[in-house]
């Protein structure tokens, strides 16, 4: 197992292709140059121990070393040591709505945007939990399954967004019958479905899916996002706004925090419903929720005593960098010597 500490480090490998075309440039330039002043033949006499694979390997070092600079810079760590770690805590799934309302910007940035970084708050304030993470639309789908993973978890959110799912709509009842399957635990008293939305266009019988999630000892809490007055709905394209949605009359869709809708379902299963416009008291009131709740003691293997690796990197850097320097541009006499090329005629 191994951890990357500062992967944004990998970008200073596009360095590698510039070092490589700037060579090429002055390649090319040197030797238009020195056909003015004589032709060839002339200047393998005037240079003999010249070489032209040397300048070659030089560039091939001078790469090699950026290379193991930026494995250095990011300092990967391999774990050594695999461990079975007792926790306690609760089976918390998140079910973030993506349809296109959430791309709404009555609440900064945009509705989905908020929603995720409230989910990232409240993954920050947890300990022992375990986490899931399923996305919603016309349809749901699974997008993390049950895991304490919490990195991994975030980078999955990061990436979801209303391209995900192709068909329209606010399937939460779908949500909710997949969260069922998401509680592999038994014995695990407390399951807690937090539904972050709009509460906008839900479809089908969400009641009914509701009660069968509370027999099975499920909680629903929802997180409203959005507000009353609601604003329209942006289509962008590479961060350019192209138009703002509108319905079969041709008029601008208006999209409303449907509170109503999250406070039902809310306390169908006995839940609580909650106001996403402050990030803070979120986090608060969950965090309050869920050390209010029994903890399950459950095992999870983990990799410990992970150990830094870029001393090793930085050392190769270091000799490949020194090795440059030594390294001269004319031929070297026993490598002459061997005449490799046929550049010595007999």
């Amino acid at each position: 197992m191994y951890q990357l500490e500062a992967s944004i480090y990998f970008y200073l490998l596009a360095a590698i292709p510039v070092v490589v075309l700037l060579f090429l440039l002055v390649t090319v330039w040197k030797r238009r140059t020195q056909k003015r002043f004589a032709d060839a033949p002339l200047l393998k006499k005037l240079s003999p121990n010249k070489s032209t694979f040397k300048p070659v390997l030089k560039v091939l070092v001078v790469c090699l070393a950026l290379a193991c600079l930026s494995f250095a810079l990011v300092n990967p760590k391999i774990g050594t040591k695999l461990e079975t770690v007792k926790r306690e805590g609760v089976d918390v799934v998140f079910a973030l709505d993506v349809s296109k309302s959430m791309l709404a910007e009555d609440i900064a940035p945009n509705r989905l945007e908020k929603s995720k970084q409230l989910i990232t708050q409240i993954i920050n304030s947890l300990a022992g939990d375990r986490i899931g993470i399923i996305g919603y639309a016309g349809s749901a789908f699974p997008q993390v399954p049950i895991t304490t993973d919490f990195s991994s978890a975030k980078l999955f959110l990061t990436g979801m967004n209303t391209d995900m799912v192709s068909s329209q709509g606010t399937a939460i009842n779908e949500a909710i019958q997949l969260a069922q399957t998401f509680y592999n635990d038994e014995e695990q008293t407390n399951r807690v479905l937090f539904i972050i939305s709009d509460g906008e266009d839900h479809e089908g019988n969400v009641r009914e899916i509701t009660e069968e999630a509370a027999s099975q000892g499920i909680r629903i809490f929802t997180i409203g996002v959005g507000t009353i007055e609601g604003g329209p709905i942006p289509i962008k394209q590479d961060g350019t706004l192209q138009y703002y949605k509108r319905d079969e009359n041709n008029q601008q869709v208006i999209t409303r925090l449907g509170e109503a809708t999250l406070q039902e379902i809310a306390a169908e299963a006995d839940g609580e419903y909650i106001d996403g416009a402050n990030t803070k008291e979120v986090v608060e009131t969950v965090t309050a929720i869920l050390n209010g709740m029994e903890k399950k003691e459950f095992e999870a293997k983990q990799f410990t005593d992970f150990k830094d690796q870029f001393q090793w990197f930085l050392a190769g850097a270091l000799f490949l960098l020194v090795f440059d320097v030594l390294l001269l541009e004319r031929k070297t006499a026993w490598l002459k010597k061997l005449n490799l090329f046929n550049e010595r005629k007999e």
